[in-house]
Protein backbone atom coordinates (compact mmCIF):
# COMPACT_ATOMS: atom_id res chain seq x y z
CA UNK A 1 0.00 0.00 0.00
CA UNK A 2 1.25 3.30 -1.45
CA UNK A 3 2.04 5.81 1.34
CA UNK A 4 -0.41 9.46 1.07
CA UNK A 5 1.07 12.24 -0.45
CA UNK A 6 2.55 15.25 1.52
CA UNK A 7 -0.25 17.30 -0.17
CA UNK A 8 -2.96 15.14 1.03
CA UNK A 9 -1.64 14.76 4.90
CA UNK A 10 -1.43 18.81 4.84
CA UNK A 11 -5.03 19.31 3.26
CA UNK A 12 -6.44 16.48 6.20
CA UNK A 13 -4.49 18.70 8.79
CA UNK A 14 -5.94 21.61 7.93
CA UNK A 15 -9.11 20.33 7.52
CA UNK A 16 -8.86 19.03 10.88
CA UNK A 17 -7.40 22.28 12.46
CA UNK A 18 -9.83 24.24 10.94
CA UNK A 19 -12.56 21.86 12.87
CA UNK A 20 -10.86 22.30 16.20
CA UNK A 21 -10.95 26.18 15.57
CA UNK A 22 -14.42 26.57 14.85
CA UNK A 23 -15.02 24.58 18.56
CA UNK A 24 -16.25 21.38 16.91
CA UNK A 25 -15.60 18.12 15.34
CA UNK A 26 -18.74 16.63 16.03
CA UNK A 27 -20.00 14.36 12.91
CA UNK A 28 -23.80 16.44 13.41
CA UNK A 29 -22.14 19.63 12.07
CA UNK A 30 -19.64 18.41 9.16
CA UNK A 31 -23.49 16.97 8.00
CA UNK A 32 -25.51 19.61 8.89
CA UNK A 33 -23.02 21.59 6.62
CA UNK A 34 -23.24 19.12 3.63
CA UNK A 35 -26.94 18.28 4.25
CA UNK A 36 -30.13 19.88 1.59
CA UNK A 37 -31.91 21.92 4.15
CA UNK A 38 -35.46 20.89 5.61
CA UNK A 39 -37.71 24.26 5.07
CA UNK A 40 -40.54 23.90 7.46
CA UNK A 41 -43.24 26.16 6.93
CA UNK A 42 -44.96 28.47 9.37
CA UNK A 43 -47.78 30.44 8.72
CA UNK A 44 -49.25 32.83 11.62
CA UNK A 45 -50.07 36.05 12.21
CA UNK A 46 -47.88 38.96 11.75
CA UNK A 47 -49.80 41.78 11.67
CA UNK A 48 -53.46 43.53 13.40
CA UNK A 49 -54.23 43.77 16.64
CA UNK A 50 -53.01 39.99 18.15
CA UNK A 51 -49.78 39.80 15.79
CA UNK A 52 -48.33 39.14 19.16
CA UNK A 53 -49.50 35.61 18.49
CA UNK A 54 -47.05 35.51 15.26
CA UNK A 55 -44.40 37.32 16.61
CA UNK A 56 -44.01 35.05 19.79
CA UNK A 57 -44.86 32.26 18.36
CA UNK A 58 -41.37 32.81 15.69
CA UNK A 59 -39.30 33.68 18.31
CA UNK A 60 -40.02 30.39 19.71
CA UNK A 61 -39.36 28.05 17.29
CA UNK A 62 -36.51 29.89 15.67
CA UNK A 63 -35.15 29.62 19.19
CA UNK A 64 -35.46 26.20 19.51
CA UNK A 65 -34.63 26.03 15.72
CA UNK A 66 -31.24 27.33 16.82
CA UNK A 67 -30.62 24.41 19.01
CA UNK A 68 -31.90 21.85 17.21
CA UNK A 69 -29.43 23.12 14.45
CA UNK A 70 -26.57 23.21 16.76
CA UNK A 71 -27.15 19.68 17.78
CA UNK A 72 -27.20 18.21 13.98
CA UNK A 73 -30.29 19.11 12.76
CA UNK A 74 -33.26 16.51 11.48
CA UNK A 75 -31.37 13.17 11.09
CA UNK A 76 -28.53 15.82 9.96
CA UNK A 77 -30.18 18.34 7.73
CA UNK A 78 -30.50 21.99 9.18
CA UNK A 79 -34.13 23.43 9.35
CA UNK A 80 -34.98 26.67 7.84
CA UNK A 81 -38.05 28.20 9.40
CA UNK A 82 -39.83 29.85 6.26
CA UNK A 83 -42.40 32.20 8.08
CA UNK A 84 -45.23 34.05 6.27
CA UNK A 85 -47.67 36.42 7.31
CA UNK A 86 -51.68 35.51 7.30
CA UNK A 87 -52.98 38.99 8.80
CA UNK A 88 -55.00 36.43 10.80
CA UNK A 89 -57.63 35.49 7.77
CA UNK A 90 -58.59 31.67 7.30
CA UNK A 91 -58.45 32.63 3.26
CA UNK A 92 -55.27 33.98 3.41
CA UNK A 93 -53.85 31.29 6.03
CA UNK A 94 -54.83 28.63 3.33
CA UNK A 95 -53.51 30.24 0.55
CA UNK A 96 -49.97 31.06 2.37
CA UNK A 97 -49.68 27.37 3.34
CA UNK A 98 -50.46 26.08 -0.30
CA UNK A 99 -47.71 28.88 -1.48
CA UNK A 100 -45.06 27.68 1.66
CA UNK A 101 -45.46 23.84 0.19
CA UNK A 102 -46.10 24.33 -3.85
CA UNK A 103 -43.42 27.34 -4.24
CA UNK A 104 -41.04 27.19 -1.44
CA UNK A 105 -40.45 23.89 -1.64
CA UNK A 106 -40.73 23.14 2.36
CA UNK A 107 -41.24 19.65 3.56
CA UNK A 108 -43.21 20.34 7.00
CA UNK A 109 -45.50 22.51 7.88
CA UNK A 110 -45.85 24.01 12.06
CA UNK A 111 -49.74 25.97 11.65
CA UNK A 112 -48.71 28.73 13.93
CA UNK A 113 -52.20 30.17 13.55
CA UNK A 114 -55.06 30.51 15.46
CA UNK A 115 -58.38 28.76 15.63
CA UNK A 116 -59.52 30.85 12.64
CA UNK A 117 -56.81 29.68 10.38
CA UNK A 118 -55.86 26.11 11.83
CA UNK A 119 -58.75 24.51 10.20
CA UNK A 120 -57.86 26.03 6.91
CA UNK A 121 -54.35 24.96 6.77
CA UNK A 122 -55.57 22.35 8.47
CA UNK A 123 -57.19 21.57 4.79
CA UNK A 124 -54.62 21.94 2.91
CA UNK A 125 -52.54 19.44 5.12
CA UNK A 126 -55.42 17.01 3.99
CA UNK A 127 -54.95 18.00 0.12
CA UNK A 128 -51.26 17.67 -0.04
CA UNK A 129 -50.71 14.90 2.31
CA UNK A 130 -47.88 16.94 4.40
CA UNK A 131 -46.89 16.73 8.19
CA UNK A 132 -48.44 19.48 9.92
CA UNK A 133 -47.85 20.70 13.44
CA UNK A 134 -50.90 22.71 15.08
CA UNK A 135 -49.46 24.79 17.74
CA UNK A 136 -51.77 27.27 18.61
CA UNK A 137 -55.36 26.30 18.33
CA UNK A 138 -57.22 25.38 20.69
CA UNK A 139 -60.73 24.44 19.37
CA UNK A 140 -61.28 20.50 20.78
CA UNK A 141 -62.83 19.39 17.88
CA UNK A 142 -59.24 20.05 15.55
CA UNK A 143 -57.98 16.47 16.67
CA UNK A 144 -61.35 15.20 19.23
CA UNK A 145 -63.38 14.72 15.81
CA UNK A 146 -62.54 11.77 14.08
CA UNK A 147 -64.00 12.89 10.51
CA UNK A 148 -61.27 15.83 11.05
CA UNK A 149 -58.49 13.40 12.24
CA UNK A 150 -55.65 13.24 9.66
CA UNK A 151 -52.70 10.95 9.80
CA UNK A 152 -50.15 13.28 8.79
CA UNK A 153 -51.62 16.06 11.13
CA UNK A 154 -51.01 16.77 14.96
CA UNK A 155 -51.55 19.33 17.91
CA UNK A 156 -48.87 20.56 20.18
CA UNK A 157 -51.21 23.04 21.96
CA UNK A 158 -53.09 22.99 25.10
CA UNK A 159 -56.82 21.78 24.20
CA UNK A 160 -59.85 23.72 25.33
CA UNK A 161 -61.52 20.49 26.69
CA UNK A 162 -58.56 20.15 29.24
CA UNK A 163 -58.43 24.11 30.07
CA UNK A 164 -62.48 23.50 30.73
CA UNK A 165 -62.05 20.61 33.43
CA UNK A 166 -59.73 22.29 35.69
CA UNK A 167 -61.37 25.50 34.88
CA UNK A 168 -64.72 24.52 35.52
CA UNK A 169 -64.07 23.36 37.84
CA UNK A 170 -61.46 25.59 39.92
CA UNK A 171 -64.73 28.02 39.12
CA UNK A 172 -67.19 26.01 40.93
CA UNK A 173 -65.57 25.36 44.14
CA UNK A 174 -65.40 29.50 44.31
CA UNK A 175 -69.17 29.76 42.89
CA UNK A 176 -70.22 27.33 45.53
CA UNK A 177 -68.55 29.02 48.83
CA UNK A 178 -69.43 32.30 47.56
CA UNK A 179 -72.89 31.29 46.03
CA UNK A 180 -71.95 33.27 43.12
CA UNK A 181 -75.27 31.56 40.76
CA UNK A 182 -75.69 34.35 38.57
CA UNK A 183 -73.36 34.45 35.54
CA UNK A 184 -72.57 35.79 31.70
CA UNK A 185 -70.14 34.99 29.36
CA UNK A 186 -68.78 37.35 26.53
CA UNK A 187 -66.49 35.63 24.33
CA UNK A 188 -65.19 36.08 20.58
CA UNK A 189 -68.07 34.82 17.95
CA UNK A 190 -65.80 31.68 16.23
CA UNK A 191 -65.10 28.11 16.77
CA UNK A 192 -62.49 28.58 19.85
CA UNK A 193 -64.83 31.35 21.66
CA UNK A 194 -68.38 29.08 21.05
CA UNK A 195 -66.33 25.82 21.88
CA UNK A 196 -64.25 26.89 24.61
CA UNK A 197 -67.13 28.85 26.06
CA UNK A 198 -69.56 25.62 26.02
CA UNK A 199 -66.95 23.37 27.74
CA UNK A 200 -66.34 26.04 30.43
CA UNK A 201 -70.02 26.01 31.09
CA UNK A 202 -70.71 22.64 31.28
CA UNK A 203 -68.45 21.58 33.97
CA UNK A 204 -68.72 24.55 35.86
CA UNK A 205 -72.38 23.47 36.01
CA UNK A 206 -71.98 20.04 36.65
CA UNK A 207 -69.60 21.01 39.28
CA UNK A 208 -71.97 23.75 40.54
CA UNK A 209 -75.54 22.83 39.61
CA UNK A 210 -77.09 25.79 41.08
CA UNK A 211 -74.90 28.31 38.60
CA UNK A 212 -77.53 30.00 35.87
CA UNK A 213 -75.88 31.65 32.54
CA UNK A 214 -78.17 34.74 32.37
CA UNK A 215 -76.62 36.62 29.76
CA UNK A 216 -74.62 35.46 26.60
CA UNK A 217 -72.39 37.78 24.66
CA UNK A 218 -70.50 37.13 21.26
CA UNK A 219 -68.49 40.05 19.64
CA UNK A 220 -67.08 39.37 16.71
CA UNK A 221 -62.97 38.54 16.87
CA UNK A 222 -60.71 41.28 15.92
CA UNK A 223 -63.66 43.81 17.35
CA UNK A 224 -62.91 47.20 18.24
CA UNK A 225 -65.26 48.16 20.10
CA UNK A 226 -67.00 46.35 23.02
CA UNK A 227 -69.03 48.85 24.48
CA UNK A 228 -72.33 47.27 23.13
CA UNK A 229 -71.37 43.82 24.89
CA UNK A 230 -70.51 45.65 27.76
CA UNK A 231 -73.44 47.62 28.67
CA UNK A 232 -75.83 43.97 27.84
CA UNK A 233 -73.57 42.38 30.58
CA UNK A 234 -73.74 44.80 32.98
CA UNK A 235 -78.00 45.25 32.78
CA UNK A 236 -77.90 41.86 33.49
CA UNK A 237 -76.35 41.83 36.46
CA UNK A 238 -74.53 38.76 37.18
CA UNK A 239 -72.20 37.62 39.73
CA UNK A 240 -69.25 36.48 37.64
CA UNK A 241 -68.65 36.56 33.92
CA UNK A 242 -66.52 34.19 31.82
CA UNK A 243 -63.70 34.94 28.55
CA UNK A 244 -62.06 33.64 26.64
CA UNK A 245 -61.17 36.60 24.46
CA UNK A 246 -57.09 36.84 24.05
CA UNK A 247 -54.03 38.44 23.19
CA UNK A 248 -55.31 42.00 22.02
CA UNK A 249 -58.82 41.25 22.02
CA UNK A 250 -58.35 40.44 25.73
CA UNK A 251 -56.61 43.72 26.83
CA UNK A 252 -58.79 45.71 25.01
CA UNK A 253 -62.44 44.41 26.55
CA UNK A 254 -60.41 44.49 29.86
CA UNK A 255 -58.83 48.45 29.31
CA UNK A 256 -62.78 49.06 27.88
CA UNK A 257 -64.58 47.28 30.61
CA UNK A 258 -62.70 49.08 33.16
CA UNK A 259 -64.33 52.41 32.46
CA UNK A 260 -67.36 51.05 33.23
CA UNK A 261 -66.20 49.66 36.44
CA UNK A 262 -67.37 46.36 35.39
CA UNK A 263 -64.98 44.60 37.49
CA UNK A 264 -65.99 46.15 41.00
CA UNK A 265 -69.48 44.19 40.16
CA UNK A 266 -68.82 41.22 39.69
CA UNK A 267 -65.62 38.66 39.09
CA UNK A 268 -64.30 38.31 36.07
CA UNK A 269 -62.70 34.50 34.58
CA UNK A 270 -60.50 34.59 31.52
CA UNK A 271 -59.00 32.04 30.92
CA UNK A 272 -56.53 33.62 28.76
CA UNK A 273 -55.79 36.29 31.20
CA UNK A 274 -52.37 34.65 33.26
CA UNK A 275 -49.84 35.09 30.11
CA UNK A 276 -47.39 37.99 29.99
CA UNK A 277 -48.74 39.40 26.92
CA UNK A 278 -52.17 40.35 28.80
CA UNK A 279 -50.25 40.72 32.20
CA UNK A 280 -47.77 43.55 30.84
CA UNK A 281 -50.15 45.31 28.59
CA UNK A 282 -53.37 46.14 30.38
CA UNK A 283 -53.11 49.92 30.93
CA UNK A 284 -54.55 49.20 35.02
CA UNK A 285 -54.66 45.62 35.48
CA UNK A 286 -57.35 44.96 37.97
CA UNK A 287 -56.50 42.55 41.06
CA UNK A 288 -58.55 39.29 41.50
CA UNK A 289 -58.46 38.28 37.62
CA UNK A 290 -59.48 34.15 37.79
CA UNK A 291 -57.40 32.96 35.08
CA UNK A 292 -55.69 29.92 33.67
CA UNK A 293 -52.54 29.20 32.72
CA UNK A 294 -51.18 30.30 29.82
CA UNK A 295 -47.77 30.67 30.30
CA UNK A 296 -46.37 32.04 33.42
CA UNK A 297 -42.67 31.28 34.06
CA UNK A 298 -43.54 30.35 37.61
CA UNK A 299 -46.19 27.22 36.35
CA UNK A 300 -44.88 24.90 36.68
CA UNK A 301 -42.85 26.11 39.37
CA UNK A 302 -39.53 24.30 38.40
CA UNK A 303 -36.06 25.52 37.64
CA UNK A 304 -36.32 24.22 33.83
CA UNK A 305 -39.97 26.60 33.00
CA UNK A 306 -38.25 29.32 34.85
CA UNK A 307 -34.99 29.18 33.33
CA UNK A 308 -36.80 28.85 29.88
CA UNK A 309 -38.97 31.80 30.53
CA UNK A 310 -35.60 33.59 31.14
CA UNK A 311 -33.89 32.37 28.26
CA UNK A 312 -36.53 33.80 26.12
CA UNK A 313 -36.35 37.03 27.93
CA UNK A 314 -33.22 37.20 27.71
CA UNK A 315 -32.83 36.79 23.82
CA UNK A 316 -36.38 38.63 22.78
CA UNK A 317 -36.22 41.21 25.64
CA UNK A 318 -39.87 40.21 26.64
CA UNK A 319 -41.58 37.22 28.62
CA UNK A 320 -42.83 34.54 26.36
CA UNK A 321 -46.36 33.90 25.54
CA UNK A 322 -49.26 31.04 25.79
CA UNK A 323 -47.70 30.97 21.83
CA UNK A 324 -44.50 30.96 22.14
CA UNK A 325 -44.17 27.91 24.50
CA UNK A 326 -46.46 25.68 22.37
CA UNK A 327 -44.39 26.40 19.58
CA UNK A 328 -40.96 25.86 21.24
CA UNK A 329 -42.88 22.29 22.00
CA UNK A 330 -43.69 21.56 18.70
CA UNK A 331 -40.06 22.23 17.54
CA UNK A 332 -38.79 20.02 20.17
CA UNK A 333 -41.37 17.18 19.17
CA UNK A 334 -40.04 17.45 15.15
CA UNK A 335 -37.03 17.13 16.76
CA UNK A 336 -37.23 14.36 18.79
CA UNK A 337 -39.17 12.07 16.62
CA UNK A 338 -36.56 13.05 13.54
CA UNK A 339 -34.25 11.08 15.90
CA UNK A 340 -36.17 8.32 16.60
CA UNK A 341 -36.76 7.88 13.49
CA UNK A 342 -33.46 8.32 11.97
CA UNK A 343 -35.54 10.32 9.24
CA UNK A 344 -36.54 13.88 8.23
CA UNK A 345 -39.01 12.59 6.04
CA UNK A 346 -42.52 13.54 7.01
CA UNK A 347 -44.33 10.51 6.82
CA UNK A 348 -41.38 8.66 9.21
CA UNK A 349 -41.46 11.64 11.62
CA UNK A 350 -45.44 11.33 11.97
CA UNK A 351 -45.10 7.32 12.69
CA UNK A 352 -42.40 8.07 15.41
CA UNK A 353 -44.53 11.27 16.91
CA UNK A 354 -47.87 9.19 17.96
CA UNK A 355 -47.41 8.13 21.55
CA UNK A 356 -44.07 9.71 21.89
CA UNK A 357 -43.06 11.32 25.22
CA UNK A 358 -40.11 13.57 26.02
CA UNK A 359 -38.77 15.71 28.66
CA UNK A 360 -39.83 19.39 29.06
CA UNK A 361 -39.70 22.25 31.08
CA UNK A 362 -43.73 22.72 30.01
CA UNK A 363 -44.86 19.39 31.77
CA UNK A 364 -46.86 18.55 34.77
CA UNK A 365 -44.29 16.16 35.42
CA UNK A 366 -41.57 17.03 33.31
CA UNK A 367 -42.60 14.96 30.36
CA UNK A 368 -45.38 15.99 27.68
CA UNK A 369 -46.91 13.13 25.46
CA UNK A 370 -48.23 13.10 22.20
CA UNK A 371 -51.00 11.21 22.58
CA UNK A 372 -51.19 8.58 19.49
CA UNK A 373 -55.23 7.68 19.64
CA UNK A 374 -55.73 11.71 18.19
CA UNK A 375 -52.39 12.81 17.85
CA UNK A 376 -52.40 15.93 20.48
CA UNK A 377 -50.68 16.68 23.44
CA UNK A 378 -51.46 15.60 27.04
CA UNK A 379 -49.30 15.96 30.30
CA UNK A 380 -48.58 19.94 29.90
CA UNK A 381 -49.25 21.74 33.04
CA UNK A 382 -52.57 23.22 33.22
CA UNK A 383 -53.89 25.42 36.12
CA UNK A 384 -55.97 28.29 37.32
CA UNK A 385 -55.56 30.53 39.96
CA UNK A 386 -55.95 34.31 40.88
CA UNK A 387 -54.20 37.23 39.41
CA UNK A 388 -52.27 40.20 41.41
CA UNK A 389 -51.06 43.50 39.10
CA UNK A 390 -46.98 42.80 39.93
CA UNK A 391 -45.05 39.68 39.27
CA UNK A 392 -45.88 36.60 40.01
CA UNK A 393 -48.84 37.93 39.19
CA UNK A 394 -50.68 34.28 40.03
CA UNK A 395 -48.77 33.55 42.81
CA UNK A 396 -50.85 30.11 43.21
CA UNK A 397 -52.17 27.68 40.36
CA UNK A 398 -54.80 24.88 41.28
CA UNK A 399 -54.86 22.07 38.93
CA UNK A 400 -56.71 18.49 39.10
CA UNK A 401 -54.40 15.35 38.19
CA UNK A 402 -54.38 14.26 34.47
CA UNK A 403 -56.13 11.04 35.67
CA UNK A 404 -59.25 12.90 36.27
CA UNK A 405 -58.87 15.04 33.08
CA UNK A 406 -59.02 12.10 31.36
CA UNK A 407 -62.06 10.64 32.84
CA UNK A 408 -64.15 13.51 31.89
CA UNK A 409 -62.56 14.43 28.84
CA UNK A 410 -63.99 10.44 28.08
CA UNK A 411 -67.04 11.77 28.88
CA UNK A 412 -67.39 14.56 26.58
CA UNK A 413 -66.15 12.90 24.06
CA UNK A 414 -68.86 10.02 24.47
CA UNK A 415 -71.03 12.78 24.28
CA UNK A 416 -70.16 14.53 21.39
CA UNK A 417 -70.17 11.27 19.31
CA UNK A 418 -65.92 11.59 19.25
CA UNK A 419 -65.52 7.91 21.23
Amino acid sequence: MSKPSSTAMNRRGFLAAGAVAAGTVSMPWVAGAQAKVVKVGFPTILSGRVAQVGTSSRNAAQMEVEKVNAAGGLAGRPIELVVRDSKGQPQEAARVARELVNSDGCEILIDAEASTGAFAVHEVARDLGILCIHTNSETSSLTADPKLRLPNAFRCARQGIHDSVVGGSYAAEIATAKNLTRWATCSPDYAYGRDTTGEFVMYLKQFAPKVEVISEAWPKIFQPDYTEAITKILQAKPQALYSCFFGGDLTSFIDQAAIYALFTQMQFYAVNMADYTALTVVKNLPAGIHSGNRYIKTFPATPQNAAWGDAYRAKYGEYPTNWAWQNALGVNFLAEAAKKANSADGKKIAEALRGLSIKSPFGADGMVTMRAEDQTIIGYAVGWGTTIPKEPYVPEMKSVPWQRIFELEAEWKKGKGFA
